[in-house]
């Protein structure tokens, strides 16, 4: 694509032309002595049964720039954890696994419960954010890298671009964001394309001009799961515990770094995982929980930040919502003929409608708790609390990997 295009508040890296991947990871060990780099990938075991991850791990075979790798397993039984084990012990490579359903790291979340530190619900996000603690307690990585382990085609380009804004110490960024094209013969993200983006710029139209609104609005793709952080943000760095995931970390970055620091990054050509069902009948499930997951966060957000968000906003909030996403798929449409790809306007204005019922769900869930599940309290904060907390988060995962 040539688009070098710098749109918003933070720097767009762009993929311009086709770098040499060989020059790119040449580069990228060079800065592994200033700037190592750890590799976080958040699994459950049914994706070692599929095609992602076995070629995800055969990928990472020929990568010699990354200073370690953590593999944390979530919602995995013994059997499954053991048969982990021996795939990666198979593939050899060196991949410890932070097994955060295991009774040891259980454990410890009984004791952060017993010191009054929620975790909140059960989900990626407590993954993550235990991932994150591992690498801390490490002491051997400054550079934090995350991707999911989902991606069919993925291939070492787009870890090496998601590295290199922070590898390189001559950039300066704190913090990376990765985005992508989601297109095949057909356009997906839809929860980007036709909810984040319209509602962002739906509050936009109502508040008015604010900064956060801008900054989430300056990024491409919001909501994709591939970040890179400086480990010391990580330290600070609170994370919710539902797919409020990605928007929670947007706004714990904004709120602890200039926008001079955070960029974002073109990863890959066009980007593939697997579809989540929309789920039209069911907000516990599928995409419009994660919907409703992500309005309520980026409400606690924006009320945090002095916007009042009051029965008569929320009131419209889903009118102006729904026009600009009504647009929004008139110009998805017309991009879809230009470029003869499938469009079923039927099934965009049916996913429409959901996300507009998950906005009014979210609404009603915040004006009753306006604050809502607590966030995961940061790693500074726990280890106040707990000073050896690191410690014993080391030791477990070492005995599990025995």
């Amino acid at each position: 694509m040539g688009d070098f295009f710098q749109s918003g508040t933070i720097a767009t890296l762009h993929r311009l032309g086709h770098r040499d991947l060989e020059s790119l990871e040449t580069e990228l060990k060079k800065h592994k002595k200033h700037r190592p780099v750890a590799l976080v990938l958040p699994a459950v075991y049914a994706e070692f049964e599929r095609e992602a991850l076995p070629n995800i791990l055969n990928q990472l075979k020929n990568v010699n720039y990354l200073n370690e790798i953590v593999l944390v397993m979530n919602k995995t039984n013994a059997m499954e954890f053991r048969s982990a084990k021996k795939t990666l012990a198979e593939n050899g490579l060196k991949i410890n696994i932070v097994w955060s359903s295991g009774s040891r790291i259980g454990k410890l979340y009984k004791l952060l419960e017993e010191n009054e530190l929620s975790l909140g619900e059960d989900g990626k996000g407590r993954s993550v954010w235990i991932a994150l603690g591992y690498v801390i307690a490490n002491e051997k990585s400054e550079v934090i890298v995350l991707h999911d382990c989902d991606i069919v085609n993925y291939n070492r380009e787009l870890l090496a671009r998601l590295c290199y804004p922070m590898a390189n110490p001559n950039l300066g960024y704190e913090f990376c964001k990765g985005y992508y094209s989601r297109v095949t013969d057909r356009m997906y993200g839809r929860v980007t394309r036709l909810y984040f983006t319209p509602v962002i710029r739906a509050l936009q139209k109502i508040v008015g001009y604010h900064p956060f609104l801008v900054y989430l609005d300056s990024f491409r793709y919001p909501l994709a799961g591939e970040f890179s952080l400086d480990e010391d943000l990580a330290r600070v760095t609170r994370i919710p515990s539902d797919w409020g995931l990605e928007v929670g970390i947007l706004a714990e970055v904004y709120r602890n770094c200039v926008p001079k620091r955070i960029c974002q990054v073109d990863l890959i050509e066009t980007y593939e995982h697997k579809h989540q069902d929309l789920s039209s009948s069911d907000p516990t499930k599928g995409l419009l929980k994660m919907c409703v997951d992500i309005t309520k966060s980026l409400f606690r957000t924006l009320s945090q930040e002095g916007i009042i968000i009051s029965a008569g906003l929320l009131r419209t909030l889903t009118g102006t919502y729904l026009r600009s996403a009504q647009d929004t798929i008139k110009k998805f449409e017309d991009d879809a003929a230009i470029n003869q790809l499938f469009f079923d306007r039927h099934a965009e204005g049916t996913a429409v409608e959901t996300f507009l019922q998950g906005i009014k769900i979210a609404g009603k869930e915040f004006l009753n708790d306006p604050l809502g599940a607590p966030e995961i309290p940061n790693w500074n904060r726990v280890t106040s609390a707990i000073p050896d907390f690191l410690d014993m988060l080391k030791e477990a995962v070492a005995e599990d990997n025995k």
